[in-house]
């Protein structure tokens, strides 16, 4: 194929002046003129290496869509409040994870629960309750005999100065009943914030954030905030939620992050948030992996409740020494 200029010189003026013999010897030595000038460029083509193909870009990652750019309060807002419809679908059965009757023993249950599993709490109560099913009870125990019944709890002895203290308050200050009041209960022994907002919102109705371990670390992977301290975490999370949705918030991100969410190692690739989470990729992503993460109901094994609501899809937990 001729090149553009080489058309141009062939003009059909040029044809006019030109024999005809001429015309077509002119057209037989045109191969050679055209080969030349190939000679004369194929070093410039040499010196072109030729182009690579692109890289293809990795697929956008929840992760990086979320930081792509800052992300305004509105926006925070509506995401937030989407990953709580989409915990609310997956865990329609959410629950306190301690077993209780009354206010009292879900007082007690709570207080010992720190440091703790509710499964092993779970697990201890039904003798301690047995024993002592009154805060008048509890008070006038014997504290060497409370303290073997709670010993698998962990921090027994304290965990029972703690228990013994608030029966007696509840027995002197409150007619050895449990206050509804947020103002009350912290004021008992061994009581702080959390505690009151697990008795208060699920024995008494009044709606509280239940800001534990695994509600602080999973509100900051998900940059609902970067605060650290309880009071400060709790505050910045009222602000993204009405408050009638606080105590089952609080249920649905702590069911989350005992089966799913890990602290260690997340299981990301059977996350059913992980499209709305910033944090995605820290742990494994890898589907068939990440199923082997899962815990409780979610991983098929039981649960921590010996005595679960009737709703719950998964099994119950054994009692204290079963296999």
């Amino acid at each position: 194929m001729r090149k553009p200029s080489e058309k141009k010189q062939a003009t059909p003026a040029a044809a006019e002046s030109t024999p005809a013999k001429k015309t077509a010897a002119a057209k037989k030595a045109t191969p050679t003129k055209k080969a030349t000038p190939a000679k004369k460029t194929a070093p410039a083509n040499k010196k072109t290496a030729p182009a690579k193909k692109p890289t293809p870009a990795p697929t956008p990652t929840p992760k990086a869509k979320a930081d792509a750019k800052p992300e305004s309060h509105t926006a925070l807002v509506r995401r937030a409040r989407r990953i709580n419809r989409e915990l609310a679908e997956v865990y329609s059965y959410a629950h306190p994870e301690l077993d209780f009757e009354n206010p009292f023993e879900l007082l007690i249950a709570t207080v010992l629960s720190a440091q703790t599993t509710d499964l092993r709490v779970n697990q201890t109560t039904p003798r301690l309750f047995a024993a002592y099913p009154t805060p008048e009870d509890l008070a006038a125990a014997n504290p060497d005999e409370v303290e073997e019944l709670i010993r698998p709890t962990g921090f027994f002895r304290a965990k029972t100065k703690s228990i013994m203290g608030l029966a007696t308050a509840l027995r002197d200050n409150h007619g050895g009943e449990v206050p509804g009041r947020i103002e009350d209960l912290v004021k008992l022994p061994g009581v702080g914030r959390k505690t009151a907002f697990v008795v208060l919102g699920n024995a008494f109705g009044v709606p509280g954030l239940t800001v534990d371990t695994h509600f602080g670390r999973l509100v900051r992977r998900w940059k609902w905030t970067e605060e650290t301290d309880p009071v400060k975490v709790e505050a910045a999370i009222a602000d993204l939620f009405p408050k009638s949705e606080w105590t089952m918030l609080s249920h649905r991100v702590i069911f989350h992050g005992r089966r799913i969410c890990h602290s260690r190692k997340p299981a990301c690739g059977a996350c059913p948030i992980a499209e709305l989470c910033p944090s995605y990729g820290e742990g494994e992503t890898d589907p068939e992996k990440a199923k082997k993460l899962l815990k409780y109901e979610m991983g098929g094994l039981p649960g921590q409740r010996l005595k679960p609501p009737p709703d719950y899809p998964g099994k119950p937990a054994p009692p204290l020494g079963a296999a």
